[in-house]
């Protein structure tokens, strides 16, 4: 492929119509609750797309406008730049058919099999036979559940039942899957599973998916960027890297909280507010939003000078940019305690003073 033709498809790329589009979207319901309040977002074609916020505030009202499961009390969601609200009841199913949700509690029938609950909107829609057993037959093998065909709901775990879930949203290879608080049920391992599946799904099929949780620990593993809601308005939105590196709204950082490194209990012991002798130690968190260079050990040591000591650390990966922190005590050093402060902010994105401890 010539490089000219390699600009012009990420030019297009980069023009492209987003596969979702709520403009100026409002909800209040019938006992005056404003659920959602002029909501502008766009959700990009086959990217996995993250909404979170506390209890009450809209990511339900918001998901499933996209269904029309909820009814916008104003304003616009356009899919693939056409508007649904202007659906009748047969476009509606159509679109609904388009579109695969799955669910916090599974929602499966349990006075059916496997295969007979993921078989069921095939047999609703009509589907021929034959059709439906290619189908259903493709869906369990993608979720890894073929050996469970003829179980009922009351034996597989709560991993597999949501598995039965994912199947059955596909049946009618939707474009867009919604994703209701789809690990709030599960262990943790079975969340990396379910997530690690979905992701499968995403990259395979082409799909869009749009999920909603309460848990920032979803958005970091799965999510390319995430909408931030409090009381029905967006309050922070980004990729995903830049909303953990450095947020910005104190909701988002909230939700970030258990995420967050405390600072050690014996640390904290032996922090001061002044050194009380020559040989005590400065102490500097030095934060990394993404923004810069990785953490460079031998730079720091460098533009710090004297002993260094690596106290306490914290560094993950997210979407390609190191984020995180490093908790340094600096000894000896020519510079002064600005000067210090001066050096880690050229190589950190954010640099804090703790205080000072006594030399081990």
């Amino acid at each position: 492929m010539s490089g000219f033709q390699t600009h012009v498809e990420q030019a297009a790329l980069t023009v492209a119509p987003p596969h979702l589009h709520f403009h100026g979207v409002s909800k209040q319901y019938d006992n005056g609750v404003h659920a959602l309040s002029n909501i502008e977002l766009e959700i990009k074609h086959g990217e996995i797309f993250g909404i979170i916020g506390r209890s009450g505030a809209g990511k339900s009202s918001l998901l499933r406008t996209i269904n029309r499961l909820e009814q916008p009390s104003s304003g616009q969601i356009l899919i693939n730049n056409s508007d649904i609200g202007l659906l009748d009841e047969g476009q509606l199913v159509q679109l609904r058919r388009r579109i695969g949700m799955i669910f916090q509690h599974f929602n499966l029938m349990s006075a059916k099999t496997v295969w007979q609950n993921v078989e069921l909107p095939l047999r609703v829609a009509g589907v021929p036979k034959a059709q439906r057993q290619q189908k259903v037959r493709e869906l369990l093998e993608l979720v890894g559940l073929q050996s469970k065909h003829k179980v009922y709901p009351a034996q597989l775990s709560g991993g597999q039942k949501q598995r039965v879930g994912i199947a059955r949203a596909l049946v009618h290879d939707p474009q867009i899957l919604l994703c209701d608080e789809a690990t709030s049920a599960l262990d943790p391992e079975t969340t990396q599973s379910i997530l690690a599946l979905l992701r499968q799904i995403n990259q395979r099929l082409g799909l869009t998916i749009v999920l909603i949780t309460h848990e920032m620990a979803v958005i970091r593993e799965i999510c390319d960027r995430v909408v931030v809601l409090e009381q029905g308005h967006i309050v922070e939105q980004g990729p995903v890297w830049q909303v953990f590196g450095a947020p910005q709204h104190e909701v988002t950082q909230t939700l970030l909280t258990p995420l967050r490194h405390a600072l050690p209990d014996d640390l904290q012991a032996r922090l001061q507010d002044h050194p009380t002798s020559p040989e005590d130690a400065l102490v500097l968190r030095l934060q990394f939003a993404g923004d810069k260079a990785e953490p460079d050990l031998t730079a720091l040591g460098q533009a710090l000078g004297g002993r260094l000591r690596l106290l306490d650390a914290g560094i993950e990966r997210i979407q390609g940019h190191a984020l995180g922190y490093l908790l340094l005590a600096v000894s000896g050093s020519l510079h002064s305690r600005d000067q210090l402060i001066q050096q880690a902010q050229q190589l950190a994105s954010q640099t804090e003073v703790l205080g000072y401890v006594d030399p081990i």
